[in-house]
């Protein structure tokens, strides 16, 4: 056998065993008491548009797609998410300070003016999370009056 065979039957092995090393699924059992649904009036048009768009990687609750079973890319998904609701947390936006949750709205806002969010590796794969610009603009809206009703 050369060494590139070598090498290929060892890559071979190296994937096929990575596969058996899933990271930890991100899904709570729970509805949340704390979530920005429960702090804010948000209209059902809104909520449609924040679960379909951000709440995969900004919730407690991600829909995971089949490519989510296959290492690396399960971990480099995780990653994601991790960063994800480290930034914000749809989830436990209620437990944020009132000046948080000014600041978050405000970079909501500022994420989805610039096209920033969602971002773009996600909405490649996922076509019906891109954001229409009436969809940004009833975002960004709703976003600016509860930002006010903080004041």
């Amino acid at each position: 056998m050369s060494w590139v065979t070598k090498g290929f039957m060892f890559l071979l092995l190296v994937l096929i065993t990575i596969q058996f090393i899933q990271p930890t699924r991100n899904k709570s059992r729970q509805a949340s008491r704390m979530d920005i649904t429960r702090v804010f009036p948000v209209p059902e048009k809104i909520n449609g548009i924040l679960k379909n768009s951000c709440y995969d990687c900004h919730s407690n609750n991600t829909r995971y797609p089949w490519y989510a079973m296959l290492q690396p890319g399960g971990w480099l998904l995780a990653s994601h998410i991790k960063k994800g609701k480290q930034e914000l947390n749809f989830n436990e936006f209620g437990s944020y300070s009132r000046r948080r949750q000014q600041s978050k709205l405000k970079s909501i806002g500022n994420s989805i003016k610039d096209e920033t969010m969602p971002l773009s590796s996600y909405t490649l794969i996922h076509r019906s999370a891109k954001l229409s610009q009436t969809e940004r603009d009833l975002v960004t809206n709703w976003v600016e009056q509860m930002r006010y009703s903080l004041l």
